[in-house]
């Protein structure tokens, strides 16, 4: 059975949108890539509107099972925070809207699902998504990459029992795996 996944890296003024298939032995593929753009001088109704107006569009062309979604996160821009909090909130809206089920995912846990460390930066997330989908080239923008390493992070975590002892994952879902798995042993303690 193949599970859909479409990831969503929240921005107003670059959204990246990425879809994968999840197939058998959780191998995934690249089904779309897109960054959303707004222009910046552009009203913000009018700008949230539009990216909510493609979003949907794909939601409906492209049927996902699963919508994975960064999780707005503390920054010092206020004004680029807002914009992030403000897509999540259309994101949101048009998984309950079509009864997409949604899961946020953290930046650090999304790092570490595609490259084996949270504190990678971008343009590790970037080889690697490139690697794992056997890209010729990194999706560009970063916020394109970024989707696509949210969409795989979601599938990976979603296919579950995992056997780390399997010669088909990657290093990277071995060490993801790992991490979570000693996370879970310390929320006990």
């Amino acid at each position: 059975m193949i599970t859909r996944v479409l990831g969503v890296d929240p921005g107003l003024t670059r959204c990246g949108v990425g879809i994968i298939d999840l197939g058998a032995s959780r191998k995934v593929s690249l089904v779309f890539v897109d960054t959303f753009k707004t222009d910046a001088a552009t009203e913000l109704s009018e700008r949230i509107g539009t990216l909510a107006n493609k979003i949907e569009a794909l939601i409906l062309s492209q049927r996902p099972s699963a919508i994975a979604l960064e999780r707005v996160f503390s920054q010092q821009n206020l004004r680029s925070v807002m914009g992030v909090a403000q897509i999540s909130g259309v994101i949101l809206m048009l998984a309950h809207k079509h009864s997409v089920p949604i899961y946020l995912h953290t930046p650090s846990e999304v790092k570490a699902a595609v490259t084996g460390s949270g504190r990678a930066n971008k343009s590790q997330v970037g080889a690697m998504v490139a690697k794992i989908l056997g890209l010729a080239e990194i999706p560009k923008p970063a916020d394109a990459a970024d989707s696509l390493a949210i969409a795989i992070c979601h599938a990976w975590k979603s296919a579950g029992g995992t056997d780390l002892n399997s010669d088909s994952l990657t290093p990277a879902q071995k060490a993801w795996h790992s991490a979570e798995q000693a996370a879970t042993a310390s929320k006990r303690r």
